[in-house]
């Protein structure tokens, strides 16, 4: 595997088995040589239609009883142009290239990012819901762009999601394509379609995990993990 090699998620991943599943992880790709490289990170985008998602915002405006071409209210002309642009946007992943290194110093304690932006769309309301996440990995051969672990996380959250996949797909992704030893993802955040309607619980909030090799099975390494995402260890 060169350095150039190139592996695709797509955002049918998320249907292509319960954990998503990543389609880049082949039996082909799974018994080659773990080597450091840059591997692009691409999302397949389905094919958008802005006019249409326009057109179809002006209509649910009006359904709503909100007409958007009233001139006593000229601002509200471009409301469904600008919610089509702002829905596209959420709803598009940014490319990357996942750069790794060889872990020629032979670091072997757990490196974890704390406090990562998440922003994604709630599946059933089309509503935001936000926080952070924290991601951790025990190295093995290869470490990682620290820059990339947020990137891997906003991969994944710029769809359609709920908060228990999103916290699945990036510990997978990492396994994936790092080949550590162990990996660990917390989620925390705030969802819109329980805090605006519903029941409107303004200050809950969620948290979920995803634990993958030497942090779910041993539990000191698991403990280090959460101690560490809590700020109990400095």
């Amino acid at each position: 595997m060169s350095s150039s090699s190139t592996r695709a998620l797509s955002n049918a991943d998320e249907t292509s088995h319960a954990r998503g599943a990543l389609k880049a992880v082949t039996a082909a790709t799974a018994a080659t040589p773990v080597m450091p490289g840059r591997a692009a990170i691409l999302a397949e985008a389905p094919e958008r239609d802005l006019v249409a998602a326009e057109a179809a915002g002006a209509q649910f405006m009006q359904a709503l009883g909100v007409d958007p071409y009233d001139e006593t209210r000229p601002d509200l002309a471009r409301t469904p142009q600008r919610f089509a642009a702002a829905y596209a946007e959420m709803l598009t992943p940014r490319p990357f290239d996942f750069t790794t290194f060889s872990n020629v110093e032979g670091y072997d304690e757990m490196v974890v990012v704390r406090d990562i932006a998440v922003q994604s769309l709630c599946e059933h309301h089309l509503l935001p819901f936000v926080g952070v996440a924290h991601v951790a990995y025990l190295p093995s051969d290869l470490i990682v762009g620290l820059s990339k672990l947020p990137r891997i996380v906003e991969h994944f959250a710029r769809r359609l999601q709920t908060q228990e996949r999103l916290t699945l797909q990036v510990a997978d992704a990492l396994v994936a394509h790092l080949h550590p030893r162990g990996v660990g993802v917390v989620v925390e955040a705030t969802h819109s379609c329980m805090t605006l309607r519903g029941v409107r619980t303004e200050h809950a909030s969620t948290k979920t995990s995803a634990l993958r090799g030497s942090l779910r099975s041993d539990p000191a390494t698991r403990a280090e993990f959460f101690a560490l995402v809590n700020g109990a260890l400095h």
